[in-house]
């Protein structure tokens, strides 16, 4: 039994997805520094965002950069995120209006890329048991703001 709660816990935390620390193990996205994290967004998140766009757009999506997430946040350094550039959601825990109004958006942003990203940043997606993990709200604001402890 405790070794079923030590793989359960041990599964919890982040993957080790960036370059080798200085005890020779890949780092996590929040043991990584800021260069090292805008090198892990150029090689990793951006070209597996990039593919996900460009299939399901790729007239709209043939050029693709950090100012698709980040807007200008690429040109004075801002990356936090979630970030106003990118349209406010609902609130709804289950998108409603976002699902009623853009359908395919909706779909191909939690099928596709909220997994894609979460796997790039080896992070665990977001679970509506939990109200944690990486989702929508990782990346845009709610009505009032940041939801769900991205901020």
């Amino acid at each position: 039994m405790a070794g079923l709660i030590a793989i359960a816990l041990w599964s919890c935390g982040p993957k080790r997805v960036g370059p080798a620390g200085p005890d020779g193990k890949s780092l996590t996205w929040p043991q990584m520094n800021v260069e090292q994290r805008k090198a892990h967004m150029k090689s990793e998140v951006l070209p597996r965002a990039t593919k996900i766009f460009q299939e399901w757009r790729p007239e709209r999506y043939a050029k693709t950069d950090c100012t698709l997430c980040h807007g200008t946040g690429d040109y004075t350094g801002n990356y936090n995120m979630p970030t106003a550039h990118l349209p406010r959601l609902s609130g709804e825990l289950l998108l409603g209006p976002e699902r009623a109004k853009h359908p395919d958006t909706t779909k191909i942003k939690l099928n596709k890329l909220v997994p894609e990203m979460a796997s790039a940043l080896g992070v665990k997606t977001f679970s509506l048991i939990t109200r944690r993990g990486f989702g929508c709200y990782s990346c845009h604001l709610g009505p009032d703001g940041p939801m769900f402890g991205n901020n």
